[in-house]
């Protein structure tokens, strides 16, 4: 604010003192003057940026509330019928599609999970699709595009993900590319730590470890799982391969 100080200033005539007060201005005031003109000066620019705000935030809009949602309604139509079949063990009908359906508004050709995860990539349903569609292909033997379909899944399931990453150890298993898979494998038991996927997993990378001839480290992993997993499936026969790797191992 500006304050008002009294300021004594000599009349020429007489010498007689006389008392004004003047405006002195603080370092809080607002230079509005200044605010004027520098608008005037950027008033073109400022004018197109703030159109530009309005614009992303209109598309924004649109994008989540409506083009979005409409995709998604789309695609879990389409992954209705691909489920169908994968859940029949159709999995090249699941995966490629193809066939005709009857649907609602009449007859259509059924979209596969490739095109699926391909033309509705936005969506939840279709990055879901790059799991199905490479769970299909390790299914009909088709490893390295297997892993490639199973490597663009980024869901967080605490199921689908673990079995994602683990079914990415099974393709490298299938090349013969052991070290690979037990990557694999012991991510997925780390991915989400459950009494389902956890004990699978760390009872597959026990056994590729055996593969290896690495019993050291097989039987650590089996006793992890018969410590911390005794009562899941995979645990009941531990036991066996405790002895079995210690006996190849030579170890005590």
């Amino acid at each position: 604010m500006s304050e008002e100080i009294e300021q004594i200033e000599q009349v020429e005539n007489g010498n007689e003192p006389v008392v004004k007060k003047v405006k002195k201005s603080s370092s809080n005031d607002v230079d509005f003057g200044g605010l004027e003109f520098f608008y005037e000066k950027n008033k073109k620019a400022i004018t197109y940026g703030g159109a530009a705000i309005l614009a992303i935030a209109a598309i924004f809009s649109f994008y989540k509330f409506y083009w979005l949602p409409g995709e998604e309604k789309e695609a879990g139509n389409e992954a209705f019928f691909a489920q169908t079949y994968f859940e029949k063990d159709s999995f090249l009908v699941a995966l490629n599609g193809g066939l005709n359906v009857q649907t609602s508004e009449g007859p259509k050709t059924m979209m596969g999970f490739k095109d699926i995860a391909d033309n509705y990539s936005a969506t939840k349903t279709g990055r879901l699709a790059n799991y199905y569609a490479g769970i299909c292909l390790l299914r009909t033997g088709k490893f390295e595009e297997a892993i490639g379909y199973l490597e663009q899944y980024d869901g967080k399931d605490e199921m689908v993900a673990p079995v994602a990453i683990g079914a990415i150890g099974d393709a490298n298993m299938e090349l013969n590319k052991v070290d690979e898979a037990i990557k694999f494998y012991l991510k997925a038991a780390e991915q989400s730590s459950n009494a389902f996927t956890t004990p699978l997993f760390l009872k597959k990378a026990a056994f590729a470890y055996e593969q290896k001839a690495n019993y050291t480290e097989a039987l650590v992993t089996y006793e992890r799982l018969k410590n911390e997993y005794s009562k899941s499936s995979e645990a009941r026969e531990v036991d066996k391969y405790i002895a079995r790797v210690k006996t190849l191992g030579n170890i005590q």
